[in-house]
């Protein structure tokens, strides 16, 4: 019971401190915008850099952060590996071979909002989705987790080879567009790039609160799971199709944004435990924050320039992944010895 009393006060403070952080957000970038005087004045040159440029990229850093965070800790349950990332099967790889080749290309066109390289990078994340959905089910071990991981793997190397042969053949300003993209960034977001990935975020948010026992029960061991009743070969299916479709969308809309979803997941275990209902909103709230917070780093710390916002998530992430290795007696995965 009193877990439960403290769980909860934690996740208060935490939806209180994301309320704050989407509202102070905004009004942070070159010059501090006070939204009180934005609220009290319809119009102005800050009003409209507050409204049409810093609100919905603060409104996409939290999606995106919150998806990143929350398909991490589903990867982590099924793998049972605090080493785990939404990138681990290469959504990530082929999204970037997508936007790569659309740069080379010159594929310029947008569509609901969206432009030729974010429709290519999406395109490109559902071809490795396909692929190794298709060399898992060749093996007859669909959804094993080991013939998943390595299928991940071979797929993500082949799509990096392919990345960097398109880069060989770019010129001098493709190349630094794809280079400048692999790094990630949300600069160029506005309001009508929400929709398409909020689309998404919502179902696959409903099916990850819905799954929460049974990863709860696949973190500890998949033949408990079985003899509790959960259906593991679906349960997975369900994590790696809603996690592979809503990266997917993230790194099309932002580009590569490594490390979130692996410190945030791991984060919030080791202070709201093991507990998936829990840890789903711990995780939710705490990666919208925390990328929120590195992009308003990275829009702020030199300006007016902007430092890439993958720069900042990689600059904290390297060092918490070596802390995360060589850390003796941290905090594991239940069942991994």
């Amino acid at each position: 019971m009193i877990n439960r009393h403290n769980h909860s006060r934690r996740l208060i403070f935490l939806g209180a401190l994301a309320g704050a952080v989407l509202l102070l957000a905004p009004s942070a970038g070159i010059e501090w915008i006070d939204p009180r005087l934005v609220f009290r004045n319809g119009g102005g040159m800050d009003s409209r850099i507050y409204w049409d440029l810093r609100v919905p990229r603060v409104l996409a850093s939290f999606l995106a952060g919150s998806s990143l965070a929350v398909c991490g800790m589903a990867f982590q349950a099924i793998f049972r590996n605090p080493l785990a990332t939404p990138f681990t099967l290469g959504v990530s790889s082929g999204a970037s071979l997508g936007a790569a080749l659309a740069v080379w290309s010159g594929f310029h066109f947008s569509f609901l909002g969206l432009s030729g390289v974010s429709l290519c990078a999406f395109a490109g994340a559902l071809l490795v989705v396909g692929l190794v959905w298709t060399a898992s089910s060749l093996r007859r071990r669909f959804m094993n987790t080991y013939t998943l991981l390595l299928a991940g793997v071979a797929v993500s190397f082949f799509f990096s080879s392919l990345i960097l042969f398109i880069q060989y053949l770019s010129d001098f300003t493709q190349s630094y567009q794809i280079l400048r993209w692999l790094m990630g960034g949300l600069e160029n977001i506005r309001f009508n790039s929400l929709p398409p990935l909020l689309i998404l975020f919502l179902p696959a948010m409903g099916i990850f609160a819905f799954l929460a026992r049974d990863l709860d029960l696949m973190t500890i061991d998949e033949e408990l799971a079985v003899s509790r009743g959960v259906e593991v070969p679906r349960s997975k299916a369900l994590v790696y199709i809603c996690t592979s479709i809503l990266v997917g969308a993230v790194v099309s809309l932002c580009g590569p944004i490594g490390f979130v979803g692996m410190m945030v997941p791991h984060i919030c275990r080791m202070i709201f435990g093991w507990t998936h209902r829990v840890l789903f909103p711990a995780s939710l709230l705490a990666g919208g924050i925390f990328l929120t917070l590195c992009d308003t780093v990275a829009r702020t710390l030199i300006a007016p320039a902007e430092i890439p916002v993958g720069i900042i998530t990689a600059l904290l992430g390297g060092p918490f992944f070596l802390w995360l290795l060589v850390r003796r007696n941290g905090v594991g995965m239940r069942g991994n010895s």
